[in-house]
């Protein structure tokens, strides 16, 4: 639904704004009346990394009048590959400092407020009380409760979004929305003690030019909601497969009583786990052992006996990977998670290899290599497992994947 706009508009712009923002102008429904509540508008962004970088070349480019960036860590090489606000020169200089700079040269009007603090339980009300809106591009779990707690309490919106490998969320809560409009959550989203332990960027990686396209989505539904413009996305989640290049909308309802609408369907339990020491079991049993990593990472090595099947390509026909046991196979676990949730979906009995590759390299690098077993030492009453090539996948001949078991960190 159409919200009414969130910030009074300033009197007047002056010339260079006025010219510099001429194509906002001429927009149907945002105008100069929708350029001036930009002026006027105070929007803090929680992290300058790889969500809070484009969102603030955005803002400051919308010609948002205050800008407040929080984040307390200085800029590192790894950075640069998605963190677009920073440069080179930038290296060990706060990222804060970034902020000051683009906006500087992008809109000399805006007026940046570069806070190098790091976002507590005890600050975090006070640093972003003031602002109109909040944007987390934060990058653990932690601190977007600390965020989300706050905005809940100041009653203001914060504008969400979250990346991992190839795919982002993104939506809007807000704890006191107009009349009208159904308060929503974090809690709804992500009910307490249903997240677990998240992978970190350097674990599992990020697609730097998704955070782009996120950071520009978050920017896009923080103007939405200062002047007053289009749908914005609370009571919605906008999903992003960049690997599929898809993006489609998950309904999101108020889970508290009294909440009104319908509740969002509760996530699925998590898969459970399986050891690297058990996999000998599972395999001899006949589970298929599924590495859901992409090309490029298995050709280096794969666990012997394993059937490679990317895992975009499970989760869109999860149904091809059958519905007996399975052992699920990523790097570190991550992957394997999303894929065996699908699967046993379906009814599959999917399980994880907990650590993934990295366990599996782990124990393999660990354990002195052993002279080649006769072969009534492989029959199915037991035994270590064959060291054999392992089959290609149905789909290997329109991949090229071709793997050798050598001991290698995959």
């Amino acid at each position: 639904m159409a919200l009414p706009p969130l910030v009074d508009p300033v009197d007047s712009l002056s010339d260079a704004e006025r010219a510099r923002t001429a194509r906002h102008h001429v927009l149907a429904g945002l105008g100069e009346l929708g350029q001036r509540r930009l002026r006027a508008a105070h929007v803090a962004v929680v992290g300058a990394g790889g969500l809070g970088a484009p969102v603030v070349l955005a803002l400051a480019a919308a010609g948002i009048g205050t800008i407040t960036i929080i984040d307390d860590d200085v800029v590192e090489l790894s950075n640069l590959q998605r963190q677009v606000m920073h440069r080179q020169a930038d290296i060990g200089a706060a990222k804060v400092d970034s902020a000051v700079r683009v906006a500087a040269d992008l809109a000399p009007e805006v007026v940046v407020r570069p806070l190098r603090v790091r976002l507590t339980a005890d600050n975090a009300e006070g640093l972003l009380a003031g602002a109109d809106l909040v944007i987390d591009g934060t990058d653990t779990f932690d601190t977007r409760l600390l965020v989300a707690a706050a905005t809940e309490r100041l009653g203001i919106p914060l504008v969400w979004g979250v990346i991992q490998e190839f795919a982002a969320q993104i939506t809007i809560f807000w704890s006191a929305p107009p009349a009208g409009a159904d308060a929503v959550l974090l809690s709804d989203l992500y009910p307490a003690g249903s997240v677990g332990e998240l992978p970190t960027c350097a674990a599992v990686g990020v697609f730097g030019a998704l955070c782009l396209q996120a950071g520009s989505i978050l920017s896009m539904e923080a103007i939405k909601l200062i002047t007053g413009i289009g749908r914005p996305l609370l009571g919605r989640v906008l999903v992003i497969d960049a690997l599929g290049a898809t993006a489609r909308e998950v309904p999101l309802r108020a889970a508290r009583a009294g909440g009104g609408g319908a509740v969002a369907s509760p996530a699925p339990a998590a898969p459970s786990e399986i050891t690297v020491a058990a996999l000998e079991g599972e395999s001899a049993a006949g589970a298929l052992l599924l590495d859901v990593r992409e090309q490029a990472e298995v050709v280096s090595g794969m666990i012997p006996g394993a059937r490679h099947i990317p895992l975009a390509e499970v989760l869109a026909d999860p149904a091809s990977c059958g519905d007996g046991r399975i052992i699920v196979i990523c790097q570190v676990g991550i992957r394997a998670r999303r894929a065996a949730a699908v699967l046993r979906g379906i009814g599959a009995d999917a399980v994880v290899l907990a650590g993934g590759m990295e366990a599996w390299n782990a124990r393999e690098l660990a354990e002195p290599l052993r002279p080649a077993p006769a072969a009534e030492e492989n029959a199915p009453t037991g035994g270590p497992m064959p060291e054999v090539s392992p089959p290609e996948s149905e789909n290997s001949s329109r991949r090229g994947v071709r793997t050798q078991p050598e001991r290698t960190r995959a």
